[in-house]
């Protein structure tokens, strides 16, 4: 997937919270001092994702499917906007592939 994404074949679109999750997760790993989270920063605001702010029908959406799956707004988020955009979500949870299978598929099954 990341060679699919570096080289212009893949587009990976995410909700915006998803760089607070990444930096959130660096942060509470413990392996990160001040300094490094800084440059994490920096580097997710380069990558080039598409990035999605939670709004209108997509954000409507994610409180729809939150309420209706027992999930977190913030996991509805992401299957919100794979919905919206007619696109796979790529994920490790097996819960959102459990709940969604219309809509998700693991990650390790990724063929570009």
């Amino acid at each position: 997937m990341r060679d699919s994404f570096a080289t212009g074949m893949l587009i990976i679109s995410v909700p915006s919270l998803l760089l607070c999750e990444a930096l959130n997760a660096l942060r509470h790993s413990g392996f990160y001092d001040e300094e490094e989270l800084i440059l994490a920063a920096r580097s997710l605001s380069k990558y080039g994702f598409d990035v999605w702010e939670p709004r209108g029908n997509v954000y409507e959406l994610g409180a729809k499917l939150s309420s209706e799956h027992d999930i977190s707004i913030y996991d509805a988020s992401y299957v919100a906007l794979a919905k919206h955009l007619d696109a796979t979500l790529y994920t490790a949870d097996s819960e959102l592939i459990q709940k969604f299978p219309e809509n998700t598929r693991h990650i390790r099954f990724y063929e570009p």
